[in-house]
């Protein structure tokens, strides 16, 4: 019998919502997986050594493995009205950020890539200093003047008011308003030479586990509570129904062409390296 592939993703409860059926056995046909869960920063550094068969990684270091690492068209985060947000403790227009000491929670994150590519029309001069943080210490960091700004992800968009915070830029708004399309954040990557055959079946137990966890969501409710943490049920209720949409089912056409947006867009000024349409060009055939 082959050894089990490895899988990891994070805990959030986008990620175990829609992988549960499938790590915990529950689709007899699909493939054994030994599941690791770790932060999107964890996998994202994984992937770029090549540690593991299947990951949940950040669009923004997708340049970086698509030599090793195939993108699935499905299983991912990407939508409307979700994009990371800018906090600051008191209202103000965005180009007082202008030389800021900014909290983020990781320098190779899809959110940190929109802040950047908003900050270069936003914020003249540029922001200062980059401070990374772990993604639950940033919002007290900016309540208690630690920092000038936070950019906080997931389910700090449901929770920032308690801590007496402002949003002064949603970056899924900006990207929304300049380029009309879904705002890709989380990607599905396997490795290349685990070849076609598997990499399709990987994609329909991905789509197999998308179904079964949207056919009953009350199935995988304890699994996901238990890995939320200390999240409320509620915010982890409003994270399942933002970040787990059409997009996540099957990438289209349409969520393809937002992810080439990033990517050219990021190439563009100059903070990725440029990936060829060819290279994504066999994302939707598996």
């Amino acid at each position: 019998m082959p050894a089990p592939l490895t899988l990891a993703h994070s805990p959030c409860p986008n990620d175990t919502f829609v992988f549960h059926a499938w790590t915990q056995g529950l689709l007899p046909d699909a493939p054994e997986v030994d599941l690791t869960l770790a932060d999107i920063d964890i996998t994202n550094g994984q992937a770029r050594r090549g540690e593991l068969d299947i990951l949940k990684v950040s669009y923004g270091v997708l340049p970086h493995i698509l030599d090793d690492y195939a993108l699935l068209p499905c299983g991912g985060a990407l939508g409307h009205g979700c994009g990371p947000l800018v906090l600051v403790a008191e209202p103000g227009e965005p180009a007082a950020l202008a030389g800021a000491r900014v909290a983020v929670p990781s320098t190779t994150s899809t959110a940190y890539l929109l802040f950047r590519l908003w900050a270069a029309d936003a914020v003249p001069g540029g922001v200062g200093e980059i401070v990374v943080l772990p993604f639950h210490e940033i919002m007290p960091a900016v309540r208690d003047g630690l920092v000038d700004a936070g950019l906080v992800i997931h389910e700090a968009r449901f929770t920032y008011g308690r801590y007496g915070l402002h949003c002064t830029a949603d970056m899924g708004e900006e990207w929304e308003k300049r380029t009309g399309l879904p705002i890709p954040l989380g990607a599905i990557v396997a490795r290349r030479s685990l070849g076609t055959p598997l990499l399709r079946g990987l994609a329909d137990a991905t789509r197999a586990s998308v179904r079964a966890a949207r056919r009953d969501p009350g199935a995988s409710r304890a699994y996901v509570l238990h890995h939320a943490q200390e999240m409320e049920p509620d915010v982890a209720d409003q994270h399942i129904d933002l970040y787990v949409n059409e997009f996540t089912a099957d990438l289209g056409e349409n969520g393809l062409h937002a992810v080439r947006a990033l990517l050219d867009r990021s190439a563009d000024l100059g903070l990725l390296p440029r990936v060829p349409d060819s290279v994504l060009a066999t994302t939707l055939a598996l």
